[in-house]
């Protein structure tokens, strides 16, 4: 499942790629306009944007230029406009891919799936730095304050899982379905016991949290200790 940001100004459209999306498996959030998308793309740092580019407020190229210079998160352009030279020049604006309209969210699940398979060869690899810690997926080796972490191999992917997002609530349904490949099913009592036997690890506590933080119904969030 990917976290999947629709920014999209034509409502039935938008409504239609939602449910279809959601349908498949993906947290999707979605923005009518470009600068309420580009703000929700660089404070929420999704997974990948489906950017339209006829946008009320902005063209999308130049929305698009805008994400490039804050983010390198995919982007799929998804649009009416068919015409070649067009698709040239945002392709070499920075898009991952392009959609011409009407698609179907089937097809583009599968144009999602395909550009997070590509940018996954790279970005998944890299070390990941949140604070003091530090999560190596390739070494599948953790640190905290330059001292080595003791994970289960569940311990490290779980948080391996969040640092990536580090700054983003992730959803217990998210976490069973990427890290314990288990459909959601009031199986969320794992995720808290392994969350605990974690904060235990980086010496916090639920009450005292430094890194792990828990919204009460939604999920938790790992962010680095403020001060």
């Amino acid at each position: 499942m990917a976290q999947v940001l629709l920014i999209e100004d034509d409502p039935a459209i938008r409504s239609a790629l939602i449910r279809g999306l959601t349908e498949r498996g993906h947290a999707v959030d979605s923005a009518a306009a470009a600068l309420p998308g580009l703000e929700s793309a660089v404070t929420n740092r999704p997974d990948l944007v489906v950017l339209d580019l006829g946008l009320p407020d902005l063209d999308g190229t130049t929305i698009l230029r805008m994400l490039r210079g804050a983010s390198r998160v995919p982007v799929i352009v998804a649009t009416a406009r068919d015409d070649e030279a067009e698709i040239v020049a945002v392709l070499d604006a920075g898009a991952d891919d392009y959609l011409v309209k009407p698609f179907s969210a089937a097809q583009l699940d599968a144009r999602i799936r395909a550009v997070l398979r590509r940018s996954g060869d790279t970005a998944a690899d890299q070390a990941v730095v949140v604070g003091g810690l530090r999560v190596d997926p390739r070494s599948r080796e953790a640190s905290l304050d330059g001292i080595a972490l003791d994970l289960t191999p569940r311990e490290f992917s779980l948080l391996h899982y969040l640092a990536a997002r580090a700054g983003r609530v992730v959803s217990k349904r998210e976490l069973l379905t990427e890290v314990w490949q288990l459909p959601y099913g009031g199986a969320d009592k794992t995720v808290d016991v392994h969350l605990s036997w974690l904060r235990r690890k980086l010496g916090e506590t639920a009450q005292e949290p430094r890194y792990l933080h828990a919204l009460r119904g939604v999920g938790v969030r790992i962010s680095a200790p403020q001060g």
